[in-house]
């Protein structure tokens, strides 16, 4: 940006039909749409119509929870998607402005191959691409890729360290000549370098090795903190992390996510969440409770008290903890447990007027809680088409948000500048890695 004044950065996240769990029900949203070209083109130009800095696919490469059978497979609408980077390769040549985050594990790709394949995404798009760095969670994937468990965190972590500086020394175009503690490789990427010389990398997180992993190697951080104080918290964490490694703070963009109901008034934005959540059908909340690690209540009345049950393998999350409680102060039901975990407030979320969702984003914007969001709506394309024309006019009006785009390349959408443009540090390996 050329402006002086610091401005919001904001990503549409566009991955499966919405971040509400019963998102295909929803008359506005095509229930095919994971599968449809068409859907994802007019959610692209929607973001670009919006002037976001970019639109990002999170991805996992499995269809996950396969062991367990309590889930209602066919009434999930992320069972099925298409691979990230080769659908924002499609998108690059029907947009022209807003950048393309694609998904792509360090666990299970190589660095030549996943730098050859995301500059090929910069040079196509005219220096649009970002990467959105994970580890992997999931022991489906891990099977997809013939291992029997995950490898432990400080693996993991201590790999996706390597794998970024690996992709920073082939992005350079010149000869590598690396030899470390996961990748070894002599030569150099058979392409020029892109447009961008340094495709930004996004990464999330909360444990000690991913807030580590961010401060080394990301330019963006998603998010996901529920409230204010939390988001406060983890922002400086971060944050205090990066003087270690030669940077500073603004060298690192904060973006939470946050899904906002939106309405003309209270009351109407009120209704739009009640009707989602009535199209909540119980089998799916069930199963949707298991895969939270909730125990399953499957047999138990719905409409009575959450019954107390031991933890399936005694896993709990801070989420479950502030669910529990809730559950506890509330006297909730079965039901109404799995509308709290089906309505998808991982993250922030609001219900209100344009107004309303504009006062919190802002909150969070001055007062050290984020540098921007990810804008996850609860259906797609509706949600992201209110969130455009009624929530950006306002961040505009109050000269938080751009009105149109000041430079060509992701980078300069989220303000990463040529300073940024140095050698990232190799790792030492982690401890028994």
């Amino acid at each position: 940006m050329s402006s002086t004044k610091r401005q919001l950065s904001l990503g549409l996240s566009i991955a499966n039909l919405g971040y509400h769990y019963a998102a295909w029900r929803h008359p506005g949203v095509p229930a095919d749409g994971n599968m449809d070209f068409r859907h994802f083109v007019h959610c692209a130009k929607l973001a670009e119509r919006g002037l976001f800095d970019l639109i990002f696919l999170a991805d996992s490469s499995a269809v996950r929870d396969l062991d367990r059978p309590a889930i209602a497979r066919d009434m999930e609408h992320q069972i099925v998607k298409h691979e990230p980077t080769a659908l924002l390769a499609a998108l690059a040549a029907v947009t022209r402005h807003v950048g393309l985050v694609p998904t792509a594990s360090a666990t299970y790709n190589e660095p030549y191959n996943l730098t050859r394949t995301l500059c090929t995404l910069d040079h196509i798009s005219g220096g649009r691409a970002g990467w959105n760095m994970v580890t992997g969670f999931s022991i489906d994937e891990a099977r997809n890729f013939g291992l029997d468990k995950l490898h432990d965190s400080d693996t993991r972590h201590a790999r996706a360290a390597e794998f970024a500086a690996v992709l920073r020394g082939l992005e350079d175009g010149g000869t590598l000549d690396h030899a470390g503690p996961h990748f070894r490789l002599r030569g150099s990427l058979d392409m020029a370098p892109g447009p961008q010389r340094r495709i930004p990398i996004f990464t999330a997180g909360t444990s000690d090795n991913a807030e580590e992993l961010a401060a080394r190697s990301a330019d963006v951080v998603y998010g996901g903190q529920p409230t204010i104080e939390t988001a406060r918290a983890y922002y400086a964490s971060v944050k205090g992390r990066l003087a270690k490694y030669g940077r500073s703070p603004d060298e690192l963009k904060m973006m939470p996510g946050i899904m906002a109901f939106i309405g003309r008034t209270k009351q109407e934005a009120q209704d739009k969440f009640d009707r989602m959540q009535e199209l909540i059908e119980p089998r799916l909340g069930l199963g949707l409770l298991t895969v939270s690690s909730f125990p399953d209540y499957t047999g138990y009345d719905l409409d009575g008290p959450v019954p107390e049950l031991p933890m399936p393998g005694g896993r709990k999350s801070e989420f479950i903890d502030i669910a529990l409680d809730k559950v506890r102060r509330e006297n909730l039901s079965i039901r109404q447990l799995y509308e709290l975990v089906s309505g998808g407030f991982w993250h922030l979320g609001v219900v209100g007027t344009p107004t309303m969702v504009a006062d919190v984003m802002e909150e969070w914007f001055t007062t050290g809680a984020a540098d921007g969001f990810n804008i996850q709506p609860p259906c797609i394309p509706v949600d992201a088409e209110d969130f455009v024309e009624l929530v950006v006019p306002e961040l505009q009006r109050r000269g938080l948000f751009r009105t149109r785009y000041e430079g060509n390349t992701l980078s300069d959408h989220l303000g990463l500048h040529q300073t940024q443009q140095r050698a990232m540090p190799l790792p030492m390996p982690a401890a028994g890695a």
